[in-house]
């Protein structure tokens, strides 16, 4: 799935455009302490990036290991990272890998295809269930080797110390499949060892130096980084900064170098002649939406969910409550994706269309359903409460049902739920993102909503087999525009965001996979940084 992201939206484009500027002008000084954060929880979960599905983790993982590929934020598209070189058979199965050479693990140890068919090995360990193994799980013999039919992963062959070969199952690039932190590659055997996941060893640009729990993760230095000339900075201090309001006063006091903004700091930095100096946008590829659970009744009806649509004024909310702070969700994919239909129209609210819809699908009195949210701000119980009475005007009782994260995370792919509210990964690869809605993509993976659509798997089994990226993106965005008519979820928006930055930090990205996921490498502060 390795192809080039064209940013479709001219909204998007102007974005990353004015993004890309940020990159001084000035040679990159070495040198310095740069304090990052750590903003989407009050703690890390695990040192073992492939034990984790949590984005919070990513956050160290970013700076001490590295996976197969990587993502270039600037150009938007993923790229080799521990490869110099890749050939592909003619039936696009098999992937042949150049490995680099003058990649060492922070003990001192040469990187060689044995370290990444251990790697990839470990992850579809029948005995654990790791959250990575989604991403391996293309491999050919990767499934059986889950699942205790095989003593081995048959599609990982060793051709030399750095030549490796990988056969998938489906003729696709795995760029993306390979890119995640959650992939990132151990030295051989040392995951058994004690120790490890107190002091994590990896390939990247830092090595492990302190974690003080509930406060911060210090990297230092690497100077055998295969990145001749990177990293720049010293050391790194991650601080684990989940409270949006204690992250506002660190940045004001100059205490962090970053700040990754709410709707509220968004209107205020901008309002702020000197923090609105130094702030980058960036449309994620994150949908924002409720799901609706086919197994309740009244949403096996396209009719009802299409109400619901039509029933609630999301420019509004936008507007008053997200503080435009995001992009108005026209489908399940993002302006940032190649297959985004720039012509595609949102649901217009239309309170009696709602109305004639529910009493066409039979429910002219409307009917009441329980709502499973959070309490994030942008698409937690603040958005439920302002559905609620828009919902009631056409008939449709809601009760909120407030859970902590770790609930929802559980609740959802298990099915507990008659509807969610949550913000899902969209991107960036446009084919990965649908196939959470193909019939065969379990309820656990994905398909939250058990969505199953026999045209829509067709649209998705020849994107799948396209000759070429125009023709596979043109089906793709049949697909979503198919998607967007079925309404399996309500369609709120695409996140818009926001990070504010120090004048002194430079080298900020504009990484539309996850804006605050930074490749700290790139970073650099000069001479005004002040002293801590």
């Amino acid at each position: 799935m390795i192809r080039k992201l064209a940013i479709i939206s001219t909204i998007a484009a102007s974005l990353l455009a004015g993004a890309a500027s940020f990159a001084s002008a000035e040679e990159p000084r070495a040198g310095g302490v740069i304090n990052f954060v750590a903003p989407y929880g009050s703690s890390f979960s695990s040192l073992d990036i492939h034990a984790s599905a949590q984005v919070q983790d990513e956050f160290w993982a970013k700076a001490i290991h590295r996976s197969l590929y990587d993502w270039d934020a600037n150009d938007n598209k993923p790229v080799l990272g521990l490869a110099t070189d890749v050939s592909i058979s003619d039936d696009k199965l098999t992937y042949t890998y150049k490995l680099r050479q003058d990649a060492y693990f922070h003990d001192g140890k040469q990187m060689t295809a044995d370290d990444i068919i251990y790697s990839y090995t470990r992850i579809m360990d029948p005995a654990k269930a790791y959250p990575a193994a989604q991403y391996i799980s293309n491999i050919k013999g990767a499934t059986e080797y889950n699942e205790g039919k095989a003593k081995e992963i048959s599609g990982l062959k060793k051709i030399d110390d750095f030549t490796l070969a990988i056969t998938l199952t489906d003729p696709i690039d795995p760029a993306f499949q390979f890119m995640p932190n959650y992939t990132a590659i151990y030295p051989a055997g040392a995951a058994e060892k004690e120790g490890f996941f107190t002091h994590p060893v990896g390939l990247g640009p830092y090595k492990f130096a302190e974690y003080v729990p509930g406060s911060r993760l210090t990297v230092e230095k690497n100077d055998k980084y295969y990145d001749k000339g990177k990293p720049y900075a010293d050391k790194i201090n991650i601080m684990i900064m989940g409270d949006a309001s204690a992250r506002d006063v660190a940045f004001r006091n100059k205490e962090v170098d970053v700040s990754v903004l709410g709707p509220a700091q968004y209107v205020a930095y901008k309002a702020d002649p000197e923090l609105a100096k130094n702030i980058l946008e960036v449309a994620e590829v994150y949908t924002r939406y409720v799901g609706f659970n086919p197994d309740f009744k009244p949403f096996q009806d396209k009719r009802v969910r299409q109400a619901i649509n039509y029933a609630i004024d999301s420019d509004l909310i936008i507007k008053r409550l997200a503080k435009e702070k995001a992009y108005r969700a026209a489908g399940w994919l993002p302006v940032s994706s190649p297959a985004y239909d720039k012509d595609a129209k949102p649901y217009p609210y239309d309170p009696e269309k709602a109305k004639a819809l529910l009493a066409e699908a039979g429910y002219p009195d409307g009917f009441e359903f329980e709502l499973t949210a959070t309490q994030n701000e942008s698409w937690g119980l603040t958005i439920v409460e302002a559905i609620i009475p828009m919902l009631d005007k056409v008939g449709i009782k809601v009760k909120a049902k407030p859970v902590e994260s770790s609930v929802l995370s559980e609740a959802v792919p298990g099915g507990d739920f008659q509807a969610f509210m949550w913000s899902s990964e969209s991107g960036p690869d446009s084919l990965t993102a649908l196939r959470c809605f193909y019939s065969k993509t379990p309820q656990a993976s994905c398909n939250y909503e058990k969505f199953n659509n026999a045209d829509f798997d067709k649209l998705i089994d020849e994107a799948r087999q396209a000759a070429t990226e125009d023709e596979k993106n043109e089906l793709l965005r049949k697909a979503n525009n198919l998607l967007q008519e079925e309404a399996p979820v309500w369609f709120f928006n695409y996140n818009k965001a926001v990070m504010a930055y120090q004048p002194w930090l430079h080298g900020v990205q504009p990484n539309s996979m996850e804006m605050a996921i930074q490749s700290y490498e790139k970073l650099w502060v000069d001479d005004t940084v002040p002293n801590r």
